[in-house]
């Protein structure tokens, strides 16, 4: 007997390629072209690709180097993140049109709660078709988008239909649909996570079904106890509108390879000024700095240190970092640097008792 699943109605909107179709849109010359927004050939990585890029295997987060050997063609775009904000708020504009339960992801993707929605439509099949139009007609860029009981499944449906398309899974399809599903498809499960399931035998979602919930804990660990119930469409995780950030980071990639440490201070008081812009801005402190660093050989490394307080300023920042710095010799040249803060102050929402802000200065 299967368990009783919750009658929520649960949209997940996904926009199509929205930082190169931005792009597209912004420059006439750039439409129906294979097109990466992101660093160059020689050092960066890509941030998004285009639809016509993506044909050649191009995708997010590889090297620039090797977008352009999978498709020569390639044409990259400098990253206009300010630009990308201002649309997102358009769309989600959109969104509140319909509900108060958004809670975003990022900037191009959303899940909407309209089980009872200020339309007072009962078809949630018919809100994402209402939605996805009127983006376009605001924007000009299309949207996908899943739809059914929970967040789990409307995040699977809504890469179904990609690009410009939806899908619907209804609650009396959703035992099958799970049953029927590769299990590379389950929002969770990586790429070691499915070779690794591979091995196991557990191809579909019936094969993951198929096995007991000891028996993932044992081969998973706690995220067998997802899987579990996931594959059973049981995800009771609620759409949250104020989603807490759980930390604030900020990193660069470099044009040439950093070998000194001299260089690499010079950049983390960078790195550390333009994070305490954005801790400002959030109004966000934090108490746990963390450093991040990506060498020629693309291994990460980080190194954290967690204070008796929280902070904001650069020049504490910057000395905590230097300290993470030099707690050990670097194995190799720099290509990538970070810093991150968590434990944050906004975790005083969720109950914790506040503690006092660091500040070291005076110029606000």
């Amino acid at each position: 007997m299967e368990a009783q699943l919750p009658q929520r109605k649960i949209i997940h909107v996904d926009m199509d390629a929205f930082y190169a179709s931005v792009e597209q849109k912004d420059n006439p010359e750039l439409q129906g072209k294979a097109i990466a927004v992101g660093g160059g050939e020689t050092r960066g990585v890509v941030a998004a690709a285009s639809y016509e890029a993506r044909k050649f295997g191009v995708r997010s987060a590889i090297s620039g180097y090797l977008a352009k050997k999978r498709c020569p063609e390639l044409i990259f775009v400098k990253p206009r993140f300010d630009r990308y904000r201002e649309i997102s708020q358009i769309i989600r504009k959109v969104f509140f049109e319909y509900t108060d339960l958004v809670e975003p992801l990022s900037l191009d993707e959303a899940y909407l709660d309209v089980t009872h929605n200020k339309k007072d439509n009962p078809s949630a099949t018919m809100i994402a078709e209402e939605i996805r139009q009127r983006i376009f007609e605001e924007t000009g860029l299309t949207a996908s988008a899943g739809i059914s009981i929970n967040k789990f499944i409307a995040k699977v449906a809504s890469d179904y239909n990609k690009p410009n398309g939806q899908k619907t899974v209804n609650p009396d399809e959703v035992i099958a649909f799970l049953e029927e599903l590769p299990i590379g498809k389950f929002h969770g499960v990586g790429k070691v996570t499915t070779q690794k399931m591979y091995q196991l035998g557990i191809f579909t979602g019936k094969d993951l079904k198929s096995k007991t919930e000891e028996y993932l804990v044992q081969h998973f660990g706690k995220s067998g106890g997802y899987y579990y119930h996931v594959v059973r469409g049981i995800h009771n995780s609620e759409v949250k509108p104020n989603r807490i950030a759980k930390s604030v980071g900020t990193e660069h990639t470099f044009f040439e390879n950093l070998v000194s440490e001299v260089f690499i201070e010079e950049k983390l008081v960078r790195i550390a000024d333009e994070l305490e812009r954005r801790l400002k801005k959030k109004k966000i402190a934090g108490k746990t700095i963390t450093l991040k660093i990506k060498y020629s050989d693309f291994t990460v490394q980080t190194r954290s240190k967690t204070l008796p307080y929280y902070i904001t300023d650069k020049n504490l920042m910057f000395e905590m970092v230097k300290e993470l710095l030099y707690q050990e010799r670097l194995k190799e040249s720099v290509r990538l640097l970070g810093i991150s803060l968590s434990n944050l102050n906004t975790d005083a929402a969720k109950g914790e008792k506040k503690s006092v802000v660091v500040q070291l200065q005076f110029d606000f």
